[in-house]
């Protein structure tokens, strides 16, 4: 058996496959490749066998969405390392070495992040991770190349490995054994900062989450929801405060939910300024759900939190009042 399986979750995404899918073949000599298809009307898995006979096909009862389309999937694969990888993806040569390396000779090492450029623009980073991500103290996410939609030139000035607070769910390694141990993505999330919330909780277990600058892929993003969509917003911020109910420290989760809603009523405000009045329902919408799920979450807490889990203490801050545009390894 390979030591390393390749994982792509697919919904209807013939023509993606069809694009992508030949890179991955092509350059993943050392891997598995699985297709973990949920439930899709289209013939993207009858295209896949007559297609790519080597590819695997695990093939879900219903479409599950991200976290609980994997989960599923995840129960069939046994290979050492998981990859997986979005189905707009495309990878390059010898991009699973410098991974392989890391998990083999770091243990501590449980989740990996290449580097992930747009495959659009291939000089510059791609919003979806770009060189690892990390969380202010209210739980907004920015990247090493991405502040919000800031985004950098590669110059190689990320030509590095690096421990970051959490990898992209777009291309996203971790060792199966920790995948079990964390039961996975949490479902209730369906898409999107479930991969921050899992880095999290690995965090709070002492687990390592680190970029890897040799490794390469291109991303298309926004292939599934794009980021005018008014449903992503309201994902992303209902899943981030669902997050950091589960996650923050004891001490300080309520007076951080406080202030972070506080800053959720300024997007939206914000929002709504600019001419986009659902998203600022799609805000007031994640609120709703807060509330309503925020027993549920309490009750997800693990018996250990750690205080110092962000970076810098408002990008919000850095970003729009000091017009910070790039990462600062000082914060």
């Amino acid at each position: 058996m390979k030591k390393i399986a390749v994982v792509i979750l697919n919904w209807n995404g013939r023509k993606l496959l069809e694009e992508f899918l030949p890179s991955i073949v092509r350059f993943s000599p050392e891997a598995t490749v699985y297709v973990a298809d949920n439930a899709s009307s289209d013939d993207s898995a009858s295209f896949i066998k007559n297609t790519f006979p080597t590819v695997k096909i695990i093939q879900n009862t219903h479409n599950f969405g991200f976290a609980k389309g994997y989960n599923q999937a995840l129960r069939f694969v046994e290979e050492e390392y998981y990859a997986l990888v979005n189905s707009d993806i495309e990878v390059t040569e010898n991009w699973l070495s410098p991974i392989l390396e890391i998990f083999e000779n770091e243990p501590q090492t449980s989740i990996i992040q290449p580097k992930i450029l747009a495959y659009k623009n291939k000089e510059m980073f791609e919003y979806a991770g770009a060189a690892g991500g990390f969380i202010d103290k209210y739980g907004f996410p920015f990247c090493r190349g991405r502040i919000f939609q800031s985004l950098e030139k590669d110059l190689g000035q990320y030509n590095d490995t690096f421990d970051i607070f959490w990898a992209s769910g777009a291309c996203f390694f971790i060792r199966k054994e920790v995948y079990r141990q964390l039961n996975g993505f949490d479902e209730d999330f369906f898409a999107h900062q479930e991969e921050i919330d899992l880095c999290w909780r690995a965090f709070n277990q002492n687990h390592k989450v680190k970029y890897c600058g040799f490794s390469t892929v291109y991303h298309v993003g926004g292939a599934t929801l794009n980021e005018s969509n008014p449903h992503k917003t309201f994902l992303n911020f209902r899943n981030s405060l669902w997050m950091m109910t589960k996650n923050l420290p004891k001490k300080k989760l309520f007076s951080i939910l406080f202030l972070r809603l506080i800053l959720d009523g300024w997007a939206g405000i914000h929002f709504l300024f600019q001419g986009k009045p659902k998203h600022l329902w799609a805000i007031l919408k994640a609120h709703f759900y807060f509330y309503l799920y925020l027993l549920k979450n309490l009750n997800k807490r693990q018996s250990n939190q750690y205080d110092k889990y962000y970076k810098i203490n408002s990008i919000v801050y850095y970003h729009f009042w000091k017009k910070g545009k790039v990462f600062e390894n000082k914060f």
